[in-house]
């Protein structure tokens, strides 16, 4: 599953990426990946100390990075130094995937094929790219687009005015009315002059038996993957950003945000409105009030509520002396 791509990709050299620098140990670059998946063919990137535990490990041929950083990164990568790493890197990706930091239209979408899905059940003016692949006994309902090279299990249902490009579904997936799936996230790195888009090359991955009420938009990855664990279930108008990683078993409720590059680990419960910040780990187990902001991790079977959430007995009490005071 991991080898499915989106975009095109030009085949490059390193030499060839980076030619205003000194590169030693050219290869073609095959994919560009973080740091705790990058193969030795592979471009990465180290732009924080928070990852050091990844680029001490990490397989890369070839990294991104800073003088202050270099130093973590095994002996045998060619590391190319640079001042903003983002900004590099955002370069780079624009020169072997031209096309993906604009979500442009898939313009070969055609009215549904019913001899060619005789298992699938469709609405009216339902739309299918190019090589999409439908698992047998899905129904997809009306005015819904699957834009090319996208894959959807067996016996999903999809409601109507549904968008999904980019994109992974398993089996038993339950898409509610409204939903976008795969667009491009809110990626950009804001410069003196103007804002420079950071392409985003990765997919959404929605693994089996979960359930996505109305109205949600699910943003796909930019480096990495956006994923939905097993039997996972999202209420309305829940925001899921690029690279998120929800576990299984998790309950959202309506209108929860993940801000981008957060993991969220199995059995979690969060209340409607809550707001994940981004790079964060939230650990199995936990329970996240309604409302609450959070700001930093949470480890393994924390409940927690408030702004900034912290223990829910630290919340109980700070509210029990307000109102004692009031």
């Amino acid at each position: 599953m991991k080898s499915i791509s989106f975009f095109s990709k030009k085949n490059m050299s390193l030499k060839q990426i980076f030619s205003n620098s000194k590169i030693k140990k050219n290869f073609i670059v095959e994919n560009i990946k973080p740091l705790h998946v990058a193969a030795f063919k592979d471009l990465t990137f180290f732009d924080s100390i928070k990852y050091k535990k990844f680029a001490l490990k990490t397989n890369a041929g070839a990294c991104i990075t800073t003088h202050s950083l270099e130093k973590f990164l095994p002996s045998k990568i060619q590391k190319i130094i640079v001042k903003n790493v983002l900004v590099e890197l955002a370069n780079v990706l624009k020169k072997i995937y031209p096309t993906a930091d604009i979500d442009y239209p898939d313009l070969d979408l055609r009215k549904a094929d019913k001899k060619k899905y005789k298992t699938v059940k469709f609405g009216n003016n339902v739309l299918i790219g190019k090589n999409v692949k439908l698992g047998n006994n899905t129904i997809i309902g009306s005015n819904t687009t699957i834009e090319k090279n996208v894959i959807i299990g067996k016996n999903c249902v999809l409601g109507s005015n549904v968008n999904i490009k980019n994109s992974v579904l398993g089996d038993r997936v339950m898409l509610q009315d409204n939903c976008n799936v795969g667009q491009k996230g809110f990626g950009f790195i804001p410069m003196k002059n103007k804002n420079i888009k950071f392409p985003h090359i990765g997919k959404v991955i929605i693994k089996d038996d979960v359930e996505i009420a109305s109205g949600c938009t699910i943003d796909r990855g930019s480096i990495d993957d956006t994923i939905i664990g097993k039997n996972t279930y999202l209420d309305n108008q829940v925001h899921v950003a690029h690279n998120v990683k929800i576990g299984s078993n998790c309950m959202i409720a309506g209108q929860v945000g993940f801000a981008g590059s957060s993991t969220i680990g199995n059995n979690v419960s969060i209340g409607g409105q809550s707001g994940i910040s981004g790079h964060l780990k939230i650990g199995n187990n936990v329970k996240i009030g309604g409302g609450s902001g959070v700001v930093k991790d949470i480890q393994d079977n924390e409940i927690v509520m408030g702004y900034p959430a912290e223990p829910l007995k630290d919340f109980l009490k700070k509210n029990k002396r307000k109102n004692e005071q009031n």
